[in-house]
C-alpha cells in the first residue's frame, strides 16, 4: 500500500514524532509539507504530485483551508482526513458548529480519524467512516525530569481564541476559589521544562468533549492532572479513573475543593503522580499512536462514489489529473 500524507508545514504544536511513527508503520509513505497556500490551492499541489498512484491520501490541515475544495478532494482516491479539531462541530458556541459533517458529508467513501471517542461515534451516526485514536505526548521531548515543583497549581495553554472562551471562564472561577497560575510557553523544551515545576496541572477542555493534547503531556511530565470530566465513554475510551490516574471535576466548586484537598494530601499527589505519568507512557506517547494511526489509515476503505457528471465535465477541462483518479 502507498501513502500520500498532507502535512501543515507550520503548526504551534509541534507533531513531528508523531508523523515520522505514522510514516514507519506504512509500507510506503512520502510526506510533503503544504504552507498555507498550497493547502488552499490543492489543485495546483495535485497537478504537480498526481494522487492517482497512492492507495491512501492522507490530509492534516484545517477546515477553513479545506471546505471550498470539495470538487477536487472528490477525484482523491483513499482520501483520510486525520483530525484534531472535530470536536468543534458538536461545540454550539463554536462558529465552526455542524461544518464537519457537512464537509465530510460532501465527500462520501472518505474517512476521519479523530481524536474524540464520542466524537466518531457521533460521526459514523451520520454515515460518515470515523475512527477514533485518542491524542497523547511527544515522548521525544515530555518526560518526568524529577525536579522539585515550585507550582502548586497551574494551566498552560491560549485562552483568547473564540474557541477557548468557555476555557477563559471556568479558570477564571477556579482561580477565585484557588491559587491558579495561568500562562503560556513555547511549544518544545521550553513547554516541557515549565510541566516540570508544575504539581498539578489545572486541564480545561470546557465543552470540547475529549481531552486535549494537554491531558497526557502533563501526565507524562509527572504532574498531578486535574482534568474537567468529559464523562464516562470518554473516560473508559482513554482509561482514565477518578482518584486512581487523574482526578476529575464537574464544576469549578469542586475543581477548587479538589486543589484544596490536593494541597492538604502530599502523598495522594506523589501516588496520583505516579500512576498518571505510568498511564500515559504506556499508552499515550506518539510512537506508540502513529501504530494505531497507520492502523487507521490502512484499515480496508468503505466503497466510494464517482463524482457527478458536471463535476467531471469540468475537470476534463480544469483539471485532467483528476480524470486519472477516476475509477
Amino acid at each position: 500500500m502507498k501513502t500520500m500524507l498532507l502535512l501543515m508545514e507550520r503548526r504551534r504544536t509541534i507533531l513531528d514524532t508523531l508523523y515520522e511513527s505514522i510514516s514507519s508503520h506504512l509500507p510506503q509513505c512520502d510526506v510533503f509539507r503544504l504552507d498555507e497556500a498550497q493547502q488552499q490551492n490543492l489543485a495546483g499541489f495535485f497537478r504537480d504530485h498526481a494522487p492517482s498512484g497512492y492507495d491512501r491520501v492522507v490530509i492534516y490541515s484545517r477546515l477553513k483551508r479545506l471546505k471550498g475544495q470539495v470538487r477536487v478532494l472528490s477525484f482523491v482516491p483513499g482520501l483520510v482526513f486525520f483530525e484534531y479539531d472535530a470536536w468543534q462541530n458538536y461545540a454550539s458556541e463554536d462558529k465552526r458548529f455542524g461544518q464537519y459533517s457537512k464537509f465530510y458529508r460532501a465527500l462520501p467513501g472518505c474517512r476521519v480519524i479523530s481524536s474524540g471517542c464520542g466524537v466518531s461515534r457521533r460521526l459514523r451516526s451520520e454515515g460518515i467512516d470515523a475512527r477514533f485514536v485518542p491524542k497523547g505526548f511527544d515522548d521525544r521531548v515530555i518526560t518526568d525530569l524529577g525536579r522539585e515543583r515550585d507550582i502548586f497549581a497551574a494551566f498552560l495553554g491560549s485562552t483568547n481564541n473564540q474557541s477557548y472562551a468557555a476555557r477563559r471562564r471556568t479558570l477564571e472561577a477556579i482561580g477565585e476559589g484557588f491559587p491558579l497560575e495561568v500562562t503560556r510557553t513555547n511549544p518544545g523544551g521550553d513547554y516541557a521544562e515549565m510541566l516540570n515545576r508544575i504539581r498539578v496541572f489545572v486541564s480545561v477542555d470546557t465543552g470540547m468533549g475529549e481531552y486535549m493534547l494537554k491531558n497526557f503531556e502533563s501526565m507524562a511530565a509527572g504532574c498531578v492532572l486535574l482534568a474537567q470530566d468529559q464523562g464516562a465513554e470518554e473516560n473508559e475510551a482513554v482509561g482514565f479513573k477518578d482518584m486512581e490516574n487523574v482526578v476529575l471535576y464537574r464544576s469549578a466548586e469542586e475543581a477548587v475543593e479538589r486543589l484544596k484537598m490536593l494541597r492538604d494530601s502530599p502523598e495522594l499527589c506523589d501516588r496520583l503522580a505516579a500512576a498518571g505519568r505510568r498511564h500515559a507512557n504506556e499508552h499515550f506517547t506518539f510512537s506508540r499512536l502513529g501504530e494505531l494511526i497507520a492502523l487507521a489509515i490502512a484499515a480496508p476503505m468503505p466503497a466510494a462514489k464517482a463524482p457527478p457528471f458536471f463535476d467531471r465535465l469540468i475537470a476534463r477541462i480544469k483539471y485532467p489529473w483528476m480524470l486519472r483518479c477516476v475509477h
